[in-house]
């Protein structure tokens, strides 16, 4: 629950209000933000250019939390599937932090903190060949693979997402 704040309502009288943690419509304008349960704001009431660089594309297939992910064109239609260094059709270009069934729409960060477990911290990431939509310190290296930095782990839970261009292996 947002913290509550005191307000004048229409008949001059003192209301007490929540403040906004979720915002992104017309109904939220001029409304008080407060923290989300992790202590941030949520990006939802951040304006335009500020906060996560994310586009909301449909998914093609079932995306797990924290994939990375590969965004192409279908016929005409963009779509996100999981990213994967088996070959060159596949690079990452984005994550995805939540799961989303095939189909469904799902928010995909070109940018930020992609979230994992057990980093190692300094430790570059690269996408693997062997799990589709994971990363592994490392690089592929089967002929036609690709080797594509995905990273670098700034605390065992976060690798700060700056995928590089892949290369192709030999």
């Amino acid at each position: 629950m947002a913290d509550k704040f005191l307000q004048v309502g229409a008949t001059g009288n003192l209301e007490e209000k929540e403040a906004t943690v979720i915002g992104g419509s017309a109904e939220n304008a001029g409304s008080i933000v407060a923290l989300d349960e992790n202590g941030k704001l949520d990006d939802t009431v951040m304006p335009v250019g500020i906060g996560a660089e994310t586009k909301v594309i449909t998914a093609s297939e079932n995306l797990s939390a924290n994939d990375v992910v590969n965004i192409y064109d279908d016929a005409g239609t963009v779509k996100v599937r999981k990213a994967n260094a088996t070959d060159d059709t596949k690079p990452a270009h984005g994550y995805v932090k939540e799961a989303v069934t095939s189909g469904s729409q799902a928010v995909v960060y070109t940018d930020g903190y992609l979230p994992g477990t057990g980093l190692t911290v300094g430790s570059k990431y690269f996408l693997s060949a062997e799990t589709p939509g994971a990363v592994t310190t490392t690089p592929p290296s089967d002929t036609g693979n690709i080797a594509q930095v995905i990273g670098m782990a700034v605390s065992t839970t976060d690798i700060k997402f700056e995928p590089l261009i892949p290369i192709r292996r030999a």
